[in-house]
């Protein structure tokens, strides 16, 4: 097996810890191998809608990234029919799109959210 060295943030390791011990991990890799195939597996899953779709798009950032997430946005202005934005405790932002649009450009849309790294959780839910 390859290792790979990961730089992470205290929090983040401390929940990572936190899911070995909840989930009866046997160590760190084990969750964040778990974490990796999740990723893998939505992806996969994403690429096999076609056509015309709805979606809700799920994000929650950090305050201070609100301006690279209206720029996102805007590039997609397109296929988001309603955006609710909300403020949340810790510095962090609610922002929920619903979406109607060409799977492709929805895939597109949720990918460079991904992509940037800024975002704490995202999550599409597509039907």
């Amino acid at each position: 097996m390859v290792v790979v060295s990961v730089s992470l943030s205290e929090k983040l390791l401390e929940e990572i810890d936190a899911l070995r011990d909840e989930l009866g991990f046997s160590g760190r890799s084990d969750v964040i191998r778990v974490a990796a195939r999740m990723l893998i597996d939505e992806k996969k899953n994403l690429s096999e809608f076609n056509g015309e779709i709805n979606a809700v798009l799920f994000l929650i950032h950090p305050r201070r990234v609100e301006d690279l997430v209206t720029q996102i946005k805007h590039d997609y202005e397109d296929i988001i029919g309603t955006q609710l934005h909300s403020h949340l405790k810790d510095g962090n932002c609610l922002e929920l799109f619903i979406i109607e649009g060409e799977s492709a450009r929805v895939r597109e849309l949720a990918e460079r959210f991904l992509a940037c790294g800024k975002m704490k959780h995202i999550k599409l839910v597509t039907f």
